[in-house]
């Protein structure tokens, strides 16, 4: 006869299993959103002018540059 806590540690193992399994298909497909979104945004700057590619960076990077300044303020 099996030994219950045996059963139940291999039960308790094959569930740890499954659940990681299912989150690392979690973070692939989340991985793979990001990249087509960083492609999708990258082709659009790239359709653009210089001088408005230009004006689009200058003003995301300004917005980047407040964001981290006040997360930093509020700490």
């Amino acid at each position: 006869m099996v030994d219950s806590r045996v059963l139940l540690r291999v039960g308790l193992l094959v569930a740890a299993a499954a659940a990681l399994a299912f989150a690392a298909t979690q973070v692939r497909e989340k991985r793979a959103l990001a990249l087509a979104t960083v492609d999708d945004i990258e082709a659009q700057l790239a359709a653009l002018d210089p001088a408005t590619r230009t004006a689009v960076i200058a003003r995301l990077s300004t917005d980047a540059a407040k964001t981290v300044h006040d997360r930093h303020s509020k700490s």
